[in-house]
């Protein structure tokens, strides 16, 4: 079964300095790009970037890049008008995108002072669909639904092709898996997220809830009324740039009479 595709859609995989949204860097980034009625044709884009910092022994140990090799590679500012130009208009596809991929490439995005609205993209998590299905990893997912062995494992290209070729493979298996890809995002969500990070979900009736922390299960535009200082928290604390955005649009919501 193909995709149903009324838009491009882009899957992706980074491979990164470290798993902090806010501190680490994205050292390596592959994209495969389908097009309508082009779907078995992608198009391949592989890219290393440089850090502009150290790359870690544990991170390089995961996935075999070190300072040296990206050494003279571009830094993502250099590169991050033309990928955003690439991506847009685009849905959005990953394996754990939702959770780490996509925020950490907004907050590249945001660090280097260009502008990219994640949020006109529909998401679509290979991961989230599998775990539902199927409860594994990557790896165990290639070898379940493609019966193929992931060698370059952890390696941005290999991940990010196997990602698509398990999405594929799923939609084969599925019979009430829905191949619209509106469809798929809203069936690979596992929350209703305000901002990427999930630090907000909304409720049943759509209203702004926090997510975590002494205010979790709280309505958001509530407790920042009672406790005005909780967004300075938010605003001063290690929190992505999202979900700080999301915050303060609440914040000055709250501050109308």
């Amino acid at each position: 079964m193909k995709l149903t595709l009324k838009r491009p859609i882009v899957f992706f995989d980074l491979e990164t300095t470290g798993i902090n949204i806010t501190k680490d860097r994205i050292v390596e980034i592959s994209i495969v790009k389908v097009m309508p009625g082009r779907e078995d044709t992608p198009e391949v884009k592989t890219r290393r970037i440089n850090p502009e910092m150290h790359i870690p022994e544990e991170s390089t140990a995961i996935h075999h890049i070190t300072d040296e090799d990206v050494a003279n590679a571009p830094t993502f500012r250099q590169v991050a008008r033309s990928l955003a130009d690439y991506i847009k208009g685009c849905d959005i596809a990953g394996f754990n995108s939702n959770r780490f991929d996509v925020p950490m490439l907004d907050e590249e995005f945001r660090r280097v002072g260009v502008e990219f609205d994640f949020h006109k993209a529909r998401f679509v998590d290979v991961q989230t669909i599998f775990h539902k299905k199927e409860p594994r990893n990557l790896i165990a997912a290639y070898r379940f639904y493609c019966d193929k062995e992931l060698t370059g494992a952890h390696g941005a290209q290999a991940d990010t092709m196997a990602t698509y070729e398990v999405l594929l493979a799923q939609l084969e298996k599925y019979d009430d898996l829905p191949n619209d890809i509106e469809e798929l995002a809203k069936y690979s969500s596992q929350n209703n997220n305000v901002d990427f990070a999930g630090r907000m979900i909304y409720d049943d009736k759509g209203r702004e809830i926090i997510n975590f922390g002494k205010y979790k299960g709280q309505v958001a535009i509530d407790v920042l009324r009672k406790d005005p200082g909780y967004y300075s928290w938010i605003e001063h604390g290690d929190f992505p740039g999202d979900t700080k955005r999301a915050f303060l649009r609440l914040y000055m919501e709250s501050k109308k009479k």
